[in-house]
């Protein structure tokens, strides 16, 4: 596949159209940078195995349109979501809605297109600068010191693209005070014919001390695109559990970045993607170990079917003088089909002597010997490979650390493995 360059006037025409704000002087220093560098290709050895050569061509023509950013009408999936009790950001094809007069005292969310600081907002690679060079709109959202949250917070993205080609958004920078604790529910949800890239950026700052469980579930339309960032700045006795479910789009691209640079720190990274048909998904996850003793666990799994190709990539180094440092990663795969595939590279960077660090990664197809004793003990084949696909994925599905939303995650990967196991009983 040839590698498509974005059209730098229809760029900077698109850029140069939003109406002025606060953002405009970082849109402006943004697009330059992206213009230095343009979209990541095959070439750069973190995108080998992932080609955006369709999210390019595809904003292309959206930007041929000067950007338009029709509003908004429904998505499927919204109803599901909104059950969950929790304090809401919705953002609607980029456009951000605020029930901040319902948050509690020790919860604030502000637009940062009415103001924000130097240093709020990252452009510090390509998909960054992209996003906050088109930027309608971001949210920074802050929660008290020493104050725990008596529901998550929930982060609802959803877009509609109707019959022409869509590209979006999103920025969510969240700041945990000292001693906090707060949950997180973050859905992606998409509806529409038309062709959508969406472009999403989550910025994390934890404080000494504090504590945030967060869930990711990205159940978007199986014709669009998304890349997906979230960058983690975890300070010294501070906690963060993510946990995240893929299971929608054609092609989507995770980044995890971790920086741990506190004593006692601690990350809980734990993921399942399923894919099926011709969907691409991509988790490529990073953990710096800046200081020690600080903890890492990581643990993702797929299942994947028909021509459906995955990937994961999860890194983790231990800096120089990181003593103390106890870094586990693990990646299991699960395939229903002979056509599926998937591109695992767990790697260790250890730079320190005394640490306790582990990885690896395995592939395989259901074990025919056990399939074998459940059909012996009175299950049909169809009822032994559901029970095995599921025991597999539920390894994963029981360490989301935020129980409010275990129900509709619960609900929407029964739902997408029923699909797949349906699709590998009839090849």
């Amino acid at each position: 596949m040839k590698h498509a360059v974005i059209d730098q006037a229809l760029f900077d025409r698109t850029v140069n159209a939003i109406p002025e704000d606060a953002l405009t002087g970082l849109r402006s220093r943004a697009a330059s940078g992206f213009a230095k560098s343009g979209f990541p290709t095959p070439g750069d050895e973190d995108w080998k195995y992932t080609n955006l050569t369709p999210a390019v061509s595809l904003s292309n023509d959206w930007l041929s349109s000067v950007g338009e950013s029709p509003d908004f009408r429904s998505a499927a999936g919204l109803d599901a979501v909104k059950k969950i009790d929790a304090y809401w950001v919705v953002i609607e094809n980029g456009q951000i809605t605020l029930d901040s007069q319902m948050f509690p005292d020790n919860l604030s969310a502000t637009l940062m297109s009415e103001g924000f600081s130097d240093g709020d907002i990252a452009a510090d690679d390509a998909m960054t600068r992209f996003n906050a060079a088109l930027l309608r709109d971001a949210v920074k959202i802050t929660v008290a010191a020493n104050t725990t949250l008596d529901r998550p917070i929930g982060i609802l993205i959803r877009d509609e693209a109707a019959k022409k080609s869509l590209v979006t958004q999103s920025r969510v920078v969240i700041n945990i005070q000292e001693n906090a604790n707060a949950k997180f529910i973050e859905a992606h949800v998409s509806a529409g014919a038309g062709e959508h890239f969406a472009n999403n950026v989550v910025q994390m700052n934890i404080e000494a001390g504090a504590n945030a469980s967060y869930v990711r579930l990205q159940n978007r339309a199986r014709h669009h695109i998304q890349t997906n960032k979230l960058s983690a700045s975890i300070a010294e006795g501070a906690v963060l559990n993510h946990c995240a479910f893929d299971i929608g789009g054609l092609l989507v691209r995770n980044d995890l970045i971790i920086d741990l640079h506190g004593k006692a720190s601690a990350v809980t990274m734990s993921g399942l993607y399923l894919a099926g048909d011709e969907q691409h998904i991509d988790n490529h996850t990073r953990v710096d170990h800046q200081v020690g003793p600080s903890t890492s666990r990581e643990e993702y799994r797929g299942i994947l079917n028909r021509k459906s190709r995955c990937v994961f990539n999860g890194k983790a180094i231990v800096h120089k003088g990181a003593d103390g440092t106890d870094a586990q990663q693990s990646n299991h795969n699960l395939l229903l089909s002979g056509d599926a595939e998937i591109d695992t590279k767990p790697e260790l960077e250890i730079y320190a002597d005394d640490v306790k660090c582990s990885h690896g990664a395995t592939v395989g197809q259901l074990d025919e010997s056990a399939i074998f004793y459940l059909r012996s003990r009175g299950l049909t084949k169809d009822a032994a490979t559901q029970l095995m696909t599921r025991a597999f994925a539920q390894a994963v599905i029981g360490m989301n650390p935020v129980a409010e939303a275990q129900d509709f995650v619960s609900a929407a990967i029964d739902a997408r493995l029923d699909s797949l196991i349906s699709d590998a009983h009839h090849e």
